[in-house]
């Protein structure tokens, strides 16, 4: 029986191969490529916009752009962590990213609140949407990217990766548009942008573990 048992250990090894550790740089790199291939995209095809090009940004546009390229990496850096289960670590930072990014829907959503109160038009503008559909189809690019990633590890919590990817492709998505975007008021940014990352994460949160099951 020990002799059977020592054949049957040597024969499930003998075939196994030394494996390269997931690093977390290059997981970041092959983030980082995907949000440059979404701004570069969006800027070929639409140009930016006109403050931009006159060296005269506006100060809450460039905060909200600012808060949703800070909230892609963290998130980012998050779900490419991910790939490599840890028994007993917490990766909550990217979470207090969220929270400061989420100012941008909650003010929004006060100054319309505020305006119906007094009886005044809202500022809400269903032309939003286009920015909205621009930031997702953008957003694919480090959707792929983090999932191939993902993929290529054992993530110890699907959902969790799910959420995170969903959310760094929808910050990256609407970082990209951004910076095309001619708006410039606390509605449009909070709202339409703000709710293009939530319907990323949770599209992410609903497919990812489906994509990234061995």
């Amino acid at each position: 029986m020990a002799r059977n048992s020592e054949d049957l250990i040597a024969g499930l090894v003998a075939d196994l191969k030394p494996v390269a550790p997931l690093r977390q740089a290059a997981g970041m790199r092959l983030a980082l490529l995907a949000l440059s291939g979404g701004v570069i995209g969006m800027i070929a095809i639409f140009g930016p916009r006109a403050d931009l090009m006159a060296g005269q940004p506006d100060g809450l546009a460039l905060l909200g752009a600012g808060l949703f390229l800070v909230l892609a990496l963290a998130s980012a850096w998050a779900a490419v962590d991910m790939a490599r289960p840890y028994v007993g670590m917490r990766r909550e930072g990217w979470g207090w990213t969220a929270l400061m990014a989420a100012m941008l829907p909650v003010g929004g959503a006060y100054t319309m609140g505020a305006a119906w109160w007094r009886g005044l038009p809202s500022g809400f503008e269903m032309n939003g949407s286009d920015c909205m559909r621009f930031g997702l189809g953008w957003g694919v690019l480090m959707f792929g990217a983090l999932v191939v990633w993902l993929r290529r590890g054992a993530p110890s919590l699907p959902r969790r990766a799910g959420l995170l990817t969903g959310v760094a492709s929808g910050a990256a998505g609407i970082f990209a548009v951004s910076l095309y975007c001619p708006h410039n008021d606390l509605i449009h940014i909070g709202v339409w942008h703000g709710l293009t990352v939530v319907v990323a994460g949770l599209i992410g949160r609903l497919a990812v573990p489906r994509l990234i099951a061995w």
